[in-house]
């Protein structure tokens, strides 16, 4: 109680004292952080050799952006992490805000997802309404889809989000932080063959979606926090779309690539297009 009472307290007193927009130098320490929509699982080639369950790829929005202006990156991002996870030990793993310190001069934050069942839902009903289809049990099982979020849930996450962004500043006070919303899975409405789910469970699932980003756009403009919209930036390209940035799900005779719902290469490029971009808003050319 005491150590969330102390994280409410730096919540409240945050100030305007945080570091002024500017871009990092060459050399630079970055630290990216956050779930599988900032770690990139899937996108080939991997970041870490050898490899582990982050799933991390040296293509991902991170990993590009540090390449492009020379910066000193540490990724902690991880597949599966959520707001606590960036906040507290997860197993094996230390708090992803463990990496941030008084040298660090650029953050990004790409998380929530996991804490609302968003991602594990999508596959797993999408798991258990093929196998209704074809009546063939999948190599994996498919686990129970988690129950919808409730207000109590969506609450934490926003509080827990508040909390990065505070430790961030406290930890790194020169540190530029940006946080970046989920890029958009599902079309606006309807579904389609790399979308087997129904009506009744897109529509629950964008609804998430929806609130997430509204959440996390919410936090950034209460704490003056620059952001960016992936979820604006992929909007056009969702899983149904004739250029998907992202993936489907394989359904009988509709080929998908391994990471279920998830940005692919395009995605991420685009997302360091646009950190750059705003980061170094006056140079039009990449060093």
């Amino acid at each position: 109680m005491l150590k969330f009472a102390i994280f409410l307290f730096a919540v409240a007193t945050t100030t305007a004292a945080y570091a002024q927009p500017t871009p990092p130098p060459a050399g630079g320490k970055y630290v990216a952080m956050g779930s599988s929509f900032a770690a990139g699982p899937g996108i080939a080639p991997a970041a870490d050799n050898p490899g582990n369950r982050c799933r991390r790829s040296a293509q991902n929005y991170a990993h590009q952006l540090a390449r492009r202006r020379n910066l000193s990156l540490v990724d902690v991002s991880c597949g599966g992490s959520t707001t606590e996870h960036l906040l507290g030990p997860w197993n094996e793993l230390a708090p992803e805000l463990d990496a941030v310190d008084a040298d660090t001069l650029l953050v990004t934050v790409t998380t929530g997802g996991n804490d609302l069942g968003y991602l594990g839902g999508l596959a797993r009903m999408s798991c258990v309404n093929v196998a209704a289809q074809t009546g063939k049990a999948p190599q994996t099982p498919c686990g129970t889809p988690p129950p919808l979020p409730g207000d109590k849930t969506y609450a934490a996450v926003e509080m827990r989000l508040r909390m990065v962004v505070s430790e961030v500043h406290r930890r790194a006070p020169k540190a530029r932080l940006i946080i970046i919303d989920y890029a958009t899975i599902l079309p606006s409405a309807g579904v389609c063959p790399v979308v087997p789910l129904s009506m009744a469970q897109a529509d629950s699932s964008r609804g998430i979606a929806r609130r997430l980003n509204e959440i996390t756009v919410r936090v950034a403009k209460e704490t003056r926090t620059e952001l960016i919209r992936a979820s604006a930036i992929t909007e056009g390209h969702d899983v149904c779309t004739k250029d998907p940035w992202l993936n489907g799900y394989p359904s009988p005779g509709v080929p998908a690539e391994e990471a279920f719902y998830h940005p692919r290469l395009a995605a991420m490029t685009a997302i360091a297009d646009a950190l750059d971009r705003q980061i170094w808003p006056s140079q039009t050319g990449r060093p």
